[in-house]
């Protein structure tokens, strides 16, 4: 078997000539525009002509890249998990490709004696996988919402590649080990080292606290991360996934994102993780034989300097989608808050959640509105008047990214435009509340159609 690095998660899998593409982003910026490429990866569709299969592990655009999948050949059939959600299908669906649902834990042969098991990392909480809001059609109540997945590839001659994706370990930790038990010796872990959240580069910190808590975030990350590798123990194992530069007005951004760079977690890892488990990292178009345990070439460490030129030059001059549209009215923006209101208190009440901190949208530079998570409603206010809230927490978005998320999931998600960083947050105290933005996913008002 073959690992081929594309970029971030995207890896080709191969075994005796039979290739599956995992995970394809490999063309433009994602999250809107917000998450760029470094170092650049140049898509040749010719290179791809040979691929048998596409696996996605989860709808987040890093993993589930559209703007790739629609250069790639709609004949080459598509593997997902059986989500009980069908929203991930339906995208995939939607673009002209055949999808194949695999139900968890089942172990599937692809061609010849090459086989793939997905499996579910199961138990999404984004209070555990420091995703703000959870992702796109998490369940209420927090039940088994099943949205990312891990996978295992092997084959007959006992070679077993496991792809852990995004899952942090404490989601993926029983699933690991029920993988351990399943598939006693490991070859490959390629294996996440970034958290990939907007703590605390998005949040109203002072310098010192935000280069404070990016090294706690770093530092937390990979040890969670070693915890993998210690379940795992493979021969191998590649650090890979979330490698992400903040493009367009994001750009400042970087420094303060907590995730480390790809060559700083392999630093990491050679001085800390198990010594029985062998790190190793891939140029784009690179692979790792397992016949031989050797690489097809030795890997160059990007140049820093040279990075932040590119940065600078190049991805902080990109427009985000909706920079592209027309600035809409605070009315025009207002008109979307009662039905989202309603969605998102039918939600509320699901879950079971309430807490006396409001959340604050400004909809303007002049007024905002307040949201209560205690079913006592909304109402705009001057932007004057903030100071005399006593507990909220403010979301600045964008006014073109707000209408958008305003009228629902066909134009935009708020998990999305919070992974991408597209939004701003005071806290005021400043405290963590835990579960305050359960179900906001549903604060959207269906209505795509405004009059303005």
């Amino acid at each position: 078997m073959k690992v081929t690095q594309l970029y971030s998660a995207s890896v080709i899998i191969e075994d005796k000539g039979v290739k599956v593409l995992c995970d394809p982003w490999l063309v433009g910026e994602e999250y809107f525009g917000s998450w760029g490429m470094y170092p650049p990866y140049y898509f040749k569709a010719e290179n791809f002509k040979s691929i048998d299969f596409i696996y996605i592990s989860h709808i987040h655009p890093d993993h589930c890249s559209l703007k790739t999948l629609e250069k790639l050949d709609k004949k080459i059939p598509v593997l997902i998990h059986n989500f009980p959600i069908k929203f991930l299908k339906n995208t995939i669906e939607s673009m002209g490709f055949r999808v194949i649902e695999l139900e968890h834990n089942l172990r599937t042969r692809l061609k010849g004696d090459f086989h793939i098991n997905i499996l579910a990392g199961d138990n999404c909480n984004p209070e555990i996988c420091g995703k703000l809001m959870g992702c796109v059609g998490i369940q209420s109540k927090f039940e088994t919402a099943q949205i990312d997945t891990i996978v295992v590839m092997d084959n007959d001659d006992g070679q077993v590649i496991v792809n852990v994706n995004d899952c942090p370990l404490q989601i993926g930790e029983s699933t690991a080990t029920q993988i351990k038990q399943q598939y006693k010796n490991v070859d490959v872990l390629l294996l996440g080292y970034s958290s990939a959240t907007s703590y605390p580069h998005c949040y109203e910190l002072d310098v010192k606290e935000k280069t404070m808590e990016a090294e706690i975030k770093q530092k937390n990350k990979l040890e969670s991360a070693r915890k993998y590798i210690e379940i795992l123990e493979p021969r191998f194992y590649i650090p890979f996934a979330g490698r992400y530069t903040l493009a367009g007005k994001n750009y400042q951004l970087n420094r303060y994102r907590g995730e480390p760079e790809l060559e700083v977690a392999f630093d990491w890892f050679v001085q800390n993780g198990p010594q029985n488990s062998k790190p190793i990292l891939l140029n784009y178009d690179s692979y790792l034989d397992l016949d031989t345990g050797e690489t097809s070439e030795k890997y160059i460490r990007i140049d820093e300097k040279e990075k932040e030129k590119y940065a600078r030059e190049k991805l902080a001059s990109v427009k985000f989608d909706y920079e592209n549209t027309p600035v809409p009215s605070a009315d025009e923006i207002y008109q979307l808050i009662p039905q989202a209101y309603e969605r998102f208190e039918k939600e509320r009440n699901n879950i079971g959640f309430t807490s006396d901190v409001v959340i604050v949208l400004p909809i303007s530079d002049a007024e905002m509105v307040i949201i209560s998570r205690d079913g006592t409603g909304f109402k705009r206010i001057s932007s004057e008047f903030e100071n005399t809230i006593p507990k909220y927490i403010k979301m600045t978005v964008d006014p073109r990214l707000l209408k958008w998320l305003l009228q629902g999931p066909k134009k935009a998600n708020w998990s999305t435009a919070d992974i991408g960083s597209h939004i701003r947050y005071k806290r005021v105290p400043n405290t963590y509340h835990r579960g305050l933005f359960r179900g906001w996913n549903h604060f959207y008002s269906g209505r795509y159609q405004v009059i303005a």
